[in-house]
């Protein structure tokens, strides 16, 4: 049993073929057992709710990226509606992003608090986006008090002290096809560190394939490399590792363990 904690499914290329029930078997053929699709905007959530409501292991998240094509007005009353609906687990992706988008750090700011507000209005925990934002990111999971719902710190890359401080909030924090890569030994080395009962993994698809994969289209089949590598890591057989990191999925999302 295995789970990808974070995945776009309404952004695979052959999903949008109309194939995206032939991805989803290749996943389970592999023993991925459930699937958290993230949302990025609140104009797609009606297309990711869809794929949930036809397939009983994928659950939703409601939120809207940091990484927007555009700065976007939050409407805070509508991602209030998306997040309280069934089969919406988590709110976000939010967060800071200062490495891609450094010129709008006011509004990515203020989204992640508004987001943060709405996640403890629903009691729902927070899929956090990080990236070159280490000391804003933890103050504003502070300050806006996330550890009531704790959360997520998706595609970690940053640092061993930043993700301990994430820990110390109550936060989950899991790891992509990164932890794969060639120059990834000062990731591998953070993770190593960490306590497993506190590590998730995940694809991001269709971005960041892991080794052997990169260069194609990544896709939930695909978590297995990932928690392959996070296993050698840890010294673990892969069974333990799955069996470990989709305990602490359940931990965190309780209402998922049908």
């Amino acid at each position: 049993m295995l789970v990808d904690s974070h995945c776009h499914l309404d952004r695979l290329d052959e999903a949008a073929s109309g194939d995206l029930q032939t991805i989803l078997s290749r996943a389970r053929s592999r023993g991925i057992e459930k699937f958290l699709c993230i949302a990025t905007n609140l104009d797609g959530f009606e297309n990711i709710k869809a794929i949930t409501k036809d397939n009983p292991d994928v659950f939703c998240t409601a939120g809207i990226h940091p990484l927007q094509e555009k700065q976007v007005e939050m409407d805070q009353q509508r991602l209030l509606q998306q997040a309280s609906q069934s089969k919406v687990i988590a709110v976000g992706e939010t967060g800071l992003d200062y490495y891609y988008s450094p010129d709008n750090t006011t509004w990515q700011q203020q989204s992640l608090r508004q987001h943060i507000e709405v996640a403890k209005e629903v009691a729902k925990p927070l899929i956090i986006h990080s990236r070159d934002a280490r000391e804003d990111t933890l103050s504003i999971l502070r300050e806006e008090g996330a550890q009531q719902v704790g959360g997520i710190l998706h595609c970690f890359t940053e640092s061993l002290e930043m993700a301990k401080a994430a820990i110390d909030l109550g936060f989950y924090v899991s790891f992509s096809g990164i932890v794969t890569f060639k120059t990834a030994d000062p990731l591998r080395d953070v993770a190593r560190q960490l306590p497993l009962d506190r590590i998730l993994v995940e694809t991001d698809c269709p971005w960041l394939a892991p080794v052997p994969y990169r260069g194609k289209e990544n896709q939930p089949a695909y978590v297995v490399e990932v928690a392959q590598q996070m296993a050698n890591l840890f010294s673990v057989s892969y069974e333990e590792m799955a069996e470990r990191t989709t305990e602490n999925f359940y931990r965190l999302f309780p209402q998922t363990r049908i």
